[in-house]
């Protein structure tokens, strides 16, 4: 499965549209008095690559007004279930990734959706590769889009982490998901 920054940017469209609930067919649509529809914002993007340096996709964070998403066209993974987070620091020298630092923890919780105290802002589910899986997964960001810009862009930047194994959701700092086998540094703009 190769998908290049062409098909992401496609998928992405078609994505937002039927998120929003603005496609053709939504109320309103066509009506030139009623609210226009918003075109999607791209809040960060980042080109994925392996510890050997080769491509492995790319991510991209979205805003169609309402919601904040993370968009992911993985490729050259192997297929399974991997952790997969934002981390602290947007920087992503191979072969091992250290240098993204830990999860993008702003609010200072414990890591994982089934922690008492959790989850990092950084937590995202488990990203599923198969071999039939066809265009961009889709994660939801908590916060506005305010907050994760400055979340994101703050004075270290952000990466994008693609683990070996899943994320436990709980197990404190981690989720006991292995090694860094992809990263990505996230800029702005479009």
């Amino acid at each position: 499965m190769k998908l290049t920054k062409f098909a992401l940017a496609a998928s992405l469209a078609t994505a937002l549209t039927a998120c929003s609930g603005q496609g053709e067919n939504a109320p309103g649509a066509g009506d030139s008095d009623d609210q226009a529809v918003q075109t999607p914002n791209r809040i960060a993007y980042g080109d994925l690559a392996l510890g050997d340096g080769s491509e492995a996709g790319a991510v991209k964070i979205v805003s169609d007004g309402q919601a904040i998403k993370l968009l992911v066209a993985a490729q050259n993974l192997p297929e399974g279930t991997h952790g997969f987070h934002l981390h602290e620091t947007g920087s992503c020298e191979a072969p091992d990734f250290a240098s993204a630092g830990g999860h993008l923890n702003p609010l200072m919780k414990s890591h994982g959706t089934e922690s008492a105290d959790g989850a990092h802002v950084g937590d995202l589910p488990n990203l599923v590769i198969t071999t039939d899986k066809d265009g961009p997964q889709e994660f939801a960001l908590q916060g506005s889009e305010q907050q994760i810009s400055d979340w994101i862009f703050d004075a270290d930047g952000t990466a994008v982490v693609i683990h070996a194994d899943p994320d436990d959701y709980k197990t404190d700092p981690s989720g006991n998901a292995g090694a860094r086998i992809a990263c990505a540094v996230l800029t702005g703009g479009d």
